[in-house]
């Protein structure tokens, strides 16, 4: 069998291609950013045609940097950015506009309509999502209410959907394949998770054609080949996991009640709840994990708008520091945050909250504030976000988290997982190989063309880097996730003012 596993991992600000051996390890990388677009405020998009030639250019480099060919690639495994949505010409490829980024709020009003027309309960019944501007569906609907004559053409077959998956895939194969697994369709806002169908009544609800849906497989299974003029040959596309359901698979978190946080553009805690779909009573999703076509797995799941994308502001937009590792340095100059919490309510606050009126603010600031104190404030916020998520997961199940496995970029700065863990007061442990969402989605693929046997070989793989425990005490603990509780009010305050319930 051939020797590598190429992991496509298409994220929010920048695309990547990791070769992966049996073992697990990262064998080569190629990354390349790509521009973030901001219409206006609140509204992000994408370049979809940028989106596709990063990934070509990435998934080439990768493999040239070890000498690799077409015949060394046993299959692809593709995991993205989810919720992200694309419409384009299904017989040219041609955008008929940018993709809507999941972070994107346009369409806020559009979700407090349906919740005022009575649909929230049905959403939440059939979706297991809480209605929210996050999920694709009301993206769809404004791409067809906004750009002319686009509905009536998507009604005749002649525009097609799809999250980020779905449109590598159709360019992968040459335009053949137009596919989706349940991971990605369960975020859309139209995929009923129950019966595991596109939802006829969710359809009406904004006038969405279903000709324009892409078919729903499995996330382990040969969905196709690639065409032999994008890559030079033909290479089985055998994985597909929205990036947060690709990280639960990565961490070997199988079973029910095995449980994560992805630290990337935002944050994500996953749970796997088993054959169960645990309807949360405390602002969760809840969601499909990925499985192979024999079995169907859910998860609840809490999402953080803000995570790393505050560590890129802090670069980027403020330039505090030159490069994201550099926090971790400032933040331990200082012993606290001189009583200062950030809240970085962005783009609204997600889970447990579901707010997307809310934005950011800073509170408790005095003359002794220094830019140590902001880049110290600006990581704490991101644990305490989690700290949020976590009890709101814990009072769904009944039952205390022990431990948390963590992945994704962040989860590299030590300064922010031990805060984590002192925050928690729970052991976080981080693997050897942080990079799981790639990993999941490769190991999703191995299985499918048999390179592993089963979930069991796969586990054998999964080595932990380091423990943190707690080392604070708990009185302290609780004092700071007061002064949290009452920064988190300051920013629903000011959403109360934007939604016009001053």
């Amino acid at each position: 069998m051939a020797e590598y596993i190429m992991a496509l991992d298409q994220g929010t600000t920048s695309s990547r291609c990791i070769l992966f051996d049996h073992e697990g390890n990262m064998r080569s990388v190629a990354q390349k950013e790509f521009q973030q677009i901001y219409p206006e405020p609140g509204w992000v998009e994408h370049d979809p045609f940028e989106i596709w030639s990063s990934m070509l250019s990435v998934c080439t480099e990768s493999m040239a940097r070890i000498g690799a060919t077409v015949a060394d690639i046993a299959a692809i495994g593709i995991t993205n950015q989810r919720e992200t949505t694309i419409v384009w010409d299904a017989s040219t490829g041609e955008p008929v506009y940018n993709a809507i980024v999941w972070q994107c709020r346009r369409t806020a009003p559009k979700v407090d309509s349906l919740i005022k027309q009575g649909y929230g309960d049905d959403i939440r019944k059939k979706t297991g999502l809480v209605p929210d501007a996050y999920f694709s569906a009301t993206k769809i609907a404004w791409i067809l209410d906004h750009v002319d004559g686009t509905r009536d053409r998507a009604k005749k077959g002649e525009l097609l959907f799809g999250t980020v998956d779905t449109w590598l895939i159709w360019h992968l194969t040459g335009g053949k394949l137009h596919v989706t697994d349940r991971t990605n369709a369960s975020r859309t806002m139209l995929y009923n998770i129950h019966d595991l169908t596109w939802d006829n009544d969710l359809l009406k609800m904004l006038d969405i054609p279903k000709a324009m849906l892409p078919e729903v497989k499995s996330s382990s299974e040969i969905y196709g080949y690639t065409d032999t003029l994008v890559l030079g040959g033909k290479i089985p596309i055998a994985g597909i996991a929205g990036d947060q359901q690709a990280a639960l698979f990565g961490q070997c978190c199988f079973d029910k009640g095995d449980v994560k946080n992805t630290y990337g553009t935002g944050c994500f805690l996953l749970m796997n709840t088993g054959e169960n779909a645990i309807h949360s009573g405390e602002g969760m999703i809840t969601t499909i994990a990925a499985t192979g076509r024999d079995s169907v797995q859910y998860a609840l799941e809490g999402s953080v708008f803000v995570a790393g994308a505050c560590v890129q502001w802090l670069r980027d937009s403020l330039r505090m520091v030159k490069s994201a590792a550099q926090t971790e340095e400032s933040a331990a100059k200082v012993d606290d945050t001189e009583g200062v919490y950030l809240v970085p309510a962005f783009a609204g606050l997600g889970a447990p909250y579901w707010n997307s009126y809310a934005r950011g603010v800073m509170v408790g600031m005095t003359r002794g504030f220094t830019k140590e104190h902001f880049i110290r404030s600006a990581l704490e916020s991101i644990a305490y976000q989690t700290v949020d998520v976590l009890r709101a997961m814990e009072r769904d199940i009944k039952s205390s988290i022990r431990n948390l496995k963590v992945d994704g970029g962040a989860s590299a700065n030590d300064f922010l997982m031990q805060f984590q863990a002192d925050i928690l007061d729970v052991s976080v442990y981080r693997p050897s190989c942080i990079e799981t969402t790639a990993l999941g989605a490769a190991y999703l693929a191995g299985l499918a063309i048999g390179y592993y046997k089963d979930t069991d070989e796969i586990r054998s793989n999964w080595a932990l880097q380091r423990e943190f425990t707690s080392s604070i005490e708990s009185g302290y603990r609780e004092k700071l996730l007061k002064g949290w509780k009452r920064a988190v009010h300051c920013a629903l305050a000011w959403a109360d003012t934007e939604a016009g319930n001053e």
